[in-house]
């Protein structure tokens, strides 16, 4: 098993290649879990994520005659494209494969950082499959995305940047996918100090390294779809398995919407743009998976290699969850100035019309009625039970989302 001097040999491989990411306090992330709370900003690092802190020390490792030879990953993002990265600051061939349904911007990034990419299949399992193929007939090395012992040595210099920072350090969450980040988090950070807590975070659509754990051997899981692509591993490495299993304290499991409150809290109140991988971390802190109180806590955020259109629905997802915006479905009657008496009780009462839509004809309008659909900016759910209520007193037919009960009410 490799050791912590194999983390810092690695450090002094990539100075000046790889950034020492900010270690940023937050104000209120530590109102809200009631810890001090510290963000570890992966998300700025390189290629958006600590991905390229395994991939440079990997090939980094490498000798010549291997390096000359190229080298082949597959991956559906992050990894791809810190291979990527690192393979161009070496001047090595490098060829990435990656499912056909692989995010546009992934790809085009990853071919920018100069690297041959390969669209094959559709989920990552083809991708990797075919990628051990062209291994085999290339006579390229294969870069594991994560177990790997020198890929693990890498993401570990993320916790000696960690205990460095904040020596204070009381209780360290990573995000865990296949195991190569908390793996060398937690070991670089055990040998410094076995007092800090390491602590795990996977979604509960694929919790496979704590499954693992339940049953003391890395096992396969079933997976359901998740925001959290990026740690979507359905078994983890026996390297990772191993150190894991000795050195972090235990793994928590958080769900979609946890993650998606999060992503949307963390853009709007620390301008940080995090994918949601990397916002599993601060996810379990904040709805109290862990029982941590009046600590000092570092959350790392492990990536921000986020789909602008996915962006965007979770924006709105957010706004809609918060009270902050509403689609209202109002039936009246089809007569002069009805429209106009619905969109001013509307503005009257400070909410922000965004849309409107007007139907004489469809299954429940009967003649002459017609059929509003509104789309509205609201301030929170007190505002939308107000729009509610005065709608309904003044005697018109609303619907709201099963979502606002209370404002239903």
């Amino acid at each position: 098993m490799m050791n912590i001097n194999d983390i810092i040999i690695a450090r002094e491989k990539m100075k000046g290649i790889v950034y020492t990411t900010p270690l940023d306090y937050s104000k209120t992330f530590s109102r809200l879990s009631h810890n001090e709370v510290y963000l570890k900003l992966e998300n700025l690092q390189k290629t958006g994520s600590f991905k390229v802190r395994g991939s440079y020390n990997k090939l980094m490792s490498l000798s010549k005659e291997e390096l000359k030879k190229g080298v082949i990953a597959a991956s559906a993002g992050n990894h791809a494209q810190g291979v990527a990265y690192s393979s161009q600051m070496l001047g090595v061939p490098c060829t990435i494969v990656m499912p056909k349904g692989a995010p546009l911007s992934k790809v085009e990034a990853t071919r920018n950082y100069g690297a041959e990419v390969i669209l094959e299949g559709t989920v990552f399992d083809d991708a990797l499959a075919y990628a051990l193929e062209l291994k085999e007939q290339m006579g390229a090395t294969f870069i594991h995305a994560f177990d790997d012992d020198a890929i693990i040595a890498g993401q570990g210099t993320v916790g000696l940047e960690i205990i460095e920072q904040l020596p204070e350090v009381e209780a360290i969450i990573c995000p865990v996918g296949g195991g190569g980040l908390i793996a060398g988090v937690a070991l670089a950070v055990k040998e410094k100090n076995p007092h800090i807590s390491v602590y795990g975070v996977q979604t509960s659509a694929c919790p496979s390294m704590k499954q693992s754990l339940l049953e003391n051997k890395p096992v396969m899981v079933e997976s359901s779809p998740t925001m959290a692509d990026g740690i979507a591993v359905k078994k983890p490495g026996l390297r990772t398995f191993e150190i894991v299993q000795k050195y972090v304290d235990d793994i928590y499991c958080v769900e979609e919407m946890e993650i998606a409150r999060t992503m949307l809290m963390a853009l709007e109140r620390n301008k940080l743009l995090v994918e949601g991988s990397g916002a599993c971390s601060l996810s379990a802190l904040l709805y109290e998976k862990l029982k941590l109180k009046e600590k000092k806590v570092v959350a790392v955020l492990s990536g921000g290699n986020v789909d602008m259109n996915f962006i965007s629905r979770i924006i709105e997802h957010g706004m809609v969850e918060s009270g902050r915006y509403v689609t209202l479905t109002i039936t009246l009657k089809d007569k002069p100035g009805e429209l106009e008496r619905v969109l001013s009780t509307i503005s009257d009462l400070d909410a922000n019309i965004q849309s409107v839509n007007h139907n004489r004809i469809g299954k429940n309008i009967y003649p002459g009625y017609a059929q509003l659909e509104i789309s509205v900016e609201t301030k929170n759910h007190d505002h939308i039970g107000q729009l509610y209520r005065i709608l309904t007193e003044k005697n018109y037919n609303v619907e709201m989302s099963d979502f606002y009960p209370s404002a239903n009410e």
